[in-house]
């Protein structure tokens, strides 16, 4: 009978999983079947030329993939890229535009389902033969956004990713629809392992899940059917709180504010408060073990933390947040870094002021406190003077006074503190940053050669400039001559028609990933916010300003 009765729970669980598993399988017409066989791997397209060419004098190749092959389409990012390319004087410019602004759509949604369960007809999974209740807490519109050349989705990645498209949203359902769907797969992600920052395919997209390769010890542990990699960044958490945020400012609707939503933001407050703490107890000196650990078997030391994972100590009460690893996902040497900490109390701030229009005051409230006392943080603990360029804002730094004075490319960096709405372009600080973080003699990973110039960073190391960086430069300048020669270097770096990760400075022929969807993002974003704030520069003398949410001024 014991026997029997195992058997039974046997075969009930295996018509469950079968059932699971008939849930997440895509019922897809066999039109449809046959022309996305036909599709071409986008990573191995990337990288080669397509015509037809730019007219231009570097005739870069057209990039997009063909109509059938694009996992979303968006009439209102057609029309953006059809008034542009009417306005745009520079050809090579515009076929950069024209690439760039709708890689992510065209590219990187592998999985998104609406309220209804059901896929748009361009991506894979086209409609669920069971709802997403089978799944458990996956409820409302899922979207799984993909870095580009790696089948994972990054927090941070995905936010700047769909960034471009957030004003557009009132105008287009559909994109609404995806990127109500992109925060409330971010908040599923979340609510499972809050100290990670890439994540597997969901569960209910019938996705197979990726290997990352190494095999690194972390606390707490996590389900690597729903992880990728699980390197605590600050920027992830906060780059959340901005998806949210971005689509409330541009849709004025607080429709992502659910119970998963907030569960998802308990987890990350309660990260905060523990990546707030000291490394010892501030009246008995006794050390305080964090809650997060991360140990790699490596020879890049940045790629592990030191201490047997637990990285360098940090003094406590100091309003900053830890952060183990930076935007680039690599190692931070000093705990407290900078950039991240002032997005996250930019993020927390705005995310209060939504929560109030819900009558969620004390949450508000909590979030409000925890912004105030990080900038108080940052102002006390985050500035040093340098002895050429003043006060500025130090990369990392400990609480006991230690510093580094650096810039990385990735987002956020110091570079973009504005751009993060954290200070004013003004400001007398920021600027003595910049000249300290775009000058050879102020910062080690600003990279200058005869075929390129601009901020790399430890990830790929001393002869490779992250593009990325020249695009913030330019969107942090009011210098006409800055702003172009920027987008002019970004251009003639990318000869295969999509912008790359780095480049080597001596020869951009030599460049990292010819398919990085974030990269393309922050292509597009430069060329609008120029079209908005200046846009003789791109369109000629006497041009009206081009502002993506309503065409000409």
């Amino acid at each position: 009978m014991a026997l029997l009765a195992i058997w039974k729970f046997i075969t009930t669980a295996i018509a469950i999983n079968i059932i699971w598993a008939a849930a997440a399988a895509p019922i897809i017409p066999h039109s449809e079947q046959t022309s996305q066989r036909a599709c071409p791997n986008y990573h191995q397209y990337a990288a080669t030329s397509h015509a037809p060419l730019s007219k231009g004098p570097l005739a870069l190749p057209f990039q997009r993939p063909a109509l059938p092959c694009r996992t979303f389409t968006s009439p209102a990012v057609e029309k953006v890229i059809e008034d542009m390319n009417s306005r745009i004087k520079d050809a090579d410019i515009a076929r950069l535009f024209e690439n760039a602004f709708p890689n992510t759509l065209d590219t990187t949604v592998s999985w998104h389902i609406n309220e209804q369960g059901e896929g748009t007809k361009k991506t894979k999974q086209r409609r669920h033969q069971y709802p997403l209740s089978a799944f458990g807490d996956w409820q409302g519109p899922q979207t799984f956004i993909v870095t580009g050349d790696i089948t994972a989705e990054w927090l941070r990645d995905s936010t700047n990713q769909l960034q471009g498209y957030q004003a557009l949203a009132p105008q287009d359902e559909t994109l609404s629809n995806l990127i109500l769907g992109a925060i409330n797969t971010q908040a599923e992600y979340i609510i499972q392992s809050p100290y990670c920052n890439a994540f597997q395919p969901p569960p209910p997209s019938g996705l197979p899940v990726s290997d990352n390769g190494p095999e690194d010890i972390v606390r707490p542990t996590f389900d690597v059917n729903v992880v990728f990699e699980c390197k605590y960044e600050l920027d992830s958490l906060a780059h959340f709180l901005k998806l949210g945020n971005e689509y409330h400012k541009h849709s004025k609707s607080a429709a992502f504010i659910t119970k998963r939503w907030t569960t998802a933001l308990r987890m990350l407050m309660a990260v905060l408060k523990q990546q707030s703490m000291g490394s010892f107890n501030s009246t008995t000196g006794q050390f305080l073990s964090n809650e997060y650990t991360f140990r790699r078997h490596t020879t890049s030391g940045s790629e592990t933390l030191s201490l047997m994972g637990l990285g360098n100590p940090v003094k406590g009460d100091v309003g900053l947040i830890r952060s183990a690893f930076r935007p680039s996902d690599d190692a931070t040497v000093l705990p407290y870094f900078i950039p991240a900490n002032a997005m996250m109390a930019v993020e927390l701030r705005r995310t209060a002021a939504i929560l109030s229009t819900v009558g969620m005051d004390e949450q508000a409230q909590e979030l409000n406190e925890w912004a105030i006392g990080i900038e108080n943080g940052i102002r006390e603990h985050g500035i040093f003077k340098h002895k050429l360029y003043g006060d500025v804002y130090a990369f990392e730094t400990d609480g006991y006074g230690s510093h580094i004075m650096m810039d990385d490319a990735n987002l956020p960096s110091l570079l973009s503190i504005p751009l993060l709405g954290f200070v004013d372009q003004g400001d007398e600080v920021y600027q003595n940053t910049r000249k300290m973080i775009l000058d050879r003699s102020g910062n080690p990973y600003y990279l200058k050669g005869k075929g390129f110039a601009g901020i790399g960073g430890p990830h790929i190391g001393l002869k490779h400039a992250w593009p990325m960086s020249r695009l913030v430069q330019a969107m942090t300048s009011d210098d006409d001559e800055e702003i172009m020669a920027s987008i002019i270097a970004v251009t003639n770096s990318s000869r295969a028609g999509l912008v790359h990760e780095s480049v080597n400075v001596q020869m951009p022929s030599d460049y990292t990933r010819s398919w990085f969807a974030w990269a393309n993002s922050i292509f597009a974003q430069t060329i609008l916010d120029v079209a908005a704030r200046k846009p003789y520069l791109l369109f000629g003398d006497g041009a009206e300003p081009y502002r993506i949410s309503g065409g000409s001024a």
